[in-house]
């Protein structure tokens, strides 16, 4: 019997292997191509362009026509171009805004997407499209960003990404990787912050909704955390000093007060602050250190915004938490640490009320990491009593 058995598991290997020759389009997703020319059935069903041959940009989405046309006819047809055509450009690359773009552009970018009642962040954004017809990169960051915002408000509790969001999130980081390969001038500043500050959010209210709860991270031991969030958040951190965004002419000078609440010192030394579920969780007492305790910034930083309304609570503070995460603590995260998990899953709670970007990826993550500690942690009661108790209404 074990000879059949084993040999039963490397077929169903073979068969899930990767394809070597597939196109673009579907590595991006991340699925399986079928190579089927001149377009794969993925690309077929998900609405795009297939680039399994040279010259066909990634994630260009098709007319829904063409679409449904396309096993009939050797070639799909991009949608026809606009009358009133509306165009971002700069030296090298240009792009034709279609009506959707236009009346996104209309509904969503004049506004403050990332605070709603922020008035300095709705001036940014004023400024940002002005500087997006001049800077495609930046366009296509934004336009994902409203695509991202209208997926939210339509309340869908799978989050999955639609064609639009994708292609211009792709075009966006394409042209963006370009431009970083660039000497920066002193025009491009704030375009480039503008843009990098944009694919952090995508990254992270892009949380992978195709695996079911017991195909995903934590309850998966093979299933990777999807950190790529807390990547290109550092990453975008790291441009910090070459474009100084509270340089005086800088657009986001206004947001000086966001900044200081991002880069915030924690305390030193102590409890302070700290309800007192989580101290006995997370083994703090009036002598713990950060060097001590792996959980004593990440408990610190969350219990800023435990105690502040749902209508207080401001990206900068929220910013506070991931930026905790790195060393131990992170490590702690990536063995699934229940006390670890805890604070995490207490956090996405909080800010995913206040924060919409937040709130996408804590639909999907934060029923899997509650399911994952009551079948695996049951006996920590500790655990248990943070999941059931007042902090996670707080």
């Amino acid at each position: 019997m074990m000879p059949s058995t084993c040999s039963g598991e490397a077929r169903e290997r073979r068969i899930k292997r990767r394809s070597r020759y597939g196109c673009r389009n579907c590595k991006l997703r991340k699925v399986k191509c079928d190579e089927s020319k001149p377009q794969c059935k993925r690309c077929t069903s998900f609405g795009v362009l297939c680039n399994i041959v040279l010259g066909v940009p990634d994630l260009q989405p098709v007319n829904h026509d063409a679409v449904g046309s396309s096993t009939t006819r050797t070639r799909v047809e991009l949608r026809a171009p606009l009358t009133n055509a509306i165009w971002t450009s700069d030296a090298s690359t240009h792009y034709q805004l279609n009506s959707k773009c236009q009346d996104f552009i209309s509904r969503y970018l004049g506004r403050s997407l990332t605070t709603p009642e922020d008035s300095n962040m709705m001036q940014v954004n004023r400024k940002l499209l002005v500087l997006a017809f001049a800077h495609p990169y930046l366009m296509h960051a934004s336009l994902a960003v409203a695509f991202a915002y209208d997926r939210y408000l339509n309340n869908s509790l799978d989050s999955s990404r639609t064609v639009e969001e994708c292609y211009h999130c792709s075009q966006s980081t394409a042209l963006f990787n370009k431009q970083l390969r660039e000497p920066i001038r002193i025009n491009e500043k704030d375009s480039i912050w503008g843009t990098a500050a944009a694919l952090a959010v995508l990254s992270f209210a892009s949380p992978d909704t195709r695996d079911t709860a017991e195909n995903s991270w934590p309850i998966n031991p093979w299933k990777p955390i999807d950190l790529e969030w807390l990547r290109l958040s550092k990453g975008k951190m790291s441009l910090w000093s070459m474009v100084n965004p509270l340089r005086p002419d800088s657009i986001f000078r206004v947001m000086s007060s966001t900044f200081a609440e991002m880069r915030s010192p924690l305390p030193e030394v102590g409890i302070d602050g700290i309800p007192s579920a989580l101290t006995i969780v997370c083994g703090l007492h009036d002598s713990s250190t950060a060097d001590d305790n792996p959980y004593f910034d990440p408990a610190h930083a969350l219990s800023r915004i435990l105690g502040l309304a749902d209508s207080e609570v401001t990206t900068g503070q929220t910013e506070l938490f991931t930026r905790s995460i790195h060393g131990p603590f992170q490590s702690l995260l990536l063995e699934r640490d229940p006390v670890a998990l805890s604070l995490l899953y207490l956090w996405y709670r909080k800010a995913g009320r206040s924060i919409w970007w937040i709130d996408l990826r804590a639909r999907v993550e934060c029923p899997v990491i509650y399911l994952y500690l009551q079948q695996y942690h049951a006996g920590n009661h500790g655990v248990q009593e943070l999941l059931g108790g007042s902090l996670v209404n707080i």
